[in-house]
């Protein structure tokens, strides 16, 4: 619990650090200068070219978990309940337990507000840390669209925020939040807010480290690129099957 005070007590003095890993090498790294790693079902859409995070599995996530958490030390592992895992609170229940067992993680993140109302009750009340995920709900949501245009849609997520956090979650995950909507739940809450393509007004930040080392071909709005990773990937394979072909490689040093 140590470290979800941690992310707590950061609110409001200085900008939380998280990066979405999948695997013990980009999570080694990952825990150098995050303050927060989450193991994402996103891994459906970046690894395994899925049309959704749908069609993740949970042993998919407990064998991702099991390899970042390797990898992370020091800063708080969140993991991602997949879709279908957490409909009722029994079944949350369940599934979750069996999460934090198998891959030794701190919390884990849902998505939604008062639909999941009854689910997060459950696991809060069983001292197992929640992270929420309001915004743009990959699992659930039909098209991707940024929230918070609509007059309705800014009341219902600052209210889910609210509930959230009176339910006890200990950080919410704005996803494609409209700028001053994600400003006004920020500062209406006393719990950390983590944005993504919500502004810097969000009380931290997350990156899929595969998007920003450009490891992953995506272009999307909130992205920003800040390595060609796939360039550096691709240079290396190209000097290792020139040596290959060549016959420079391997040499004695590299031999029995």
């Amino acid at each position: 619990m140590k470290k979800i005070e941690k992310i707590i007590l950061k609110k409001n003095k200085s900008k939380i650090v998280s990066l979405s890993v999948y695997s013990k090498n980009t999570a080694r790294i990952a825990d150098k200068f995050c303050d927060l790693v989450l193991v994402g079902d996103s891994l459906g859409s970046v690894l395994y070219n899925y049309k959704s995070t749908k069609q993740v599995t949970l042993n998919t996530m407990i064998e991702h978990s099991k390899s970042v958490r390797q990898g992370v030390k020091k800063s708080l592992m969140v993991v991602d309940m997949p879709y279908n895992t957490y409909r009722t609170p029994k079944e949350a229940l369940k599934n979750v337990k069996k999460i934090m067992l198998k891959t030794k993680c701190d919390a884990v993140k849902l998505e939604g507000g008062s639909k999941i109302k009854a689910v997060v009750k459950i696991l809060i009340k069983n001292n197992i840390p929640v992270m929420g995920h309001l915004g743009v709900l990959p699992q659930t949501d039909k098209t991707f669209k940024f929230k918070g245009k609509k007059d309705a849609e800014r009341l219902k997520i600052l209210k889910e925020a609210k509930l959230l956090e009176k339910l006890g979650v200990f950080s919410i995950v704005l996803e494609c939040v409209e700028t001053s909507l994600a400003k006004l739940v920020s500062k209406s809450l006393n719990i950390p807010t983590i944005g993504i393509g919500a502004s810097n007004n969000c009380d931290g930040q997350i990156l899929v480290i595969d998007d920003l080392i450009g490891l992953n071909p995506i272009s999307v709005r909130f992205v920003k690129k800040y390595s060609n990773i796939a360039k550096e990937i691709s240079k290396a394979v190209s000097n290792y099957s020139k040596e290959v072909r060549t016959k420079k490689f391997p040499q004695k040093k590299h031999s029995y």
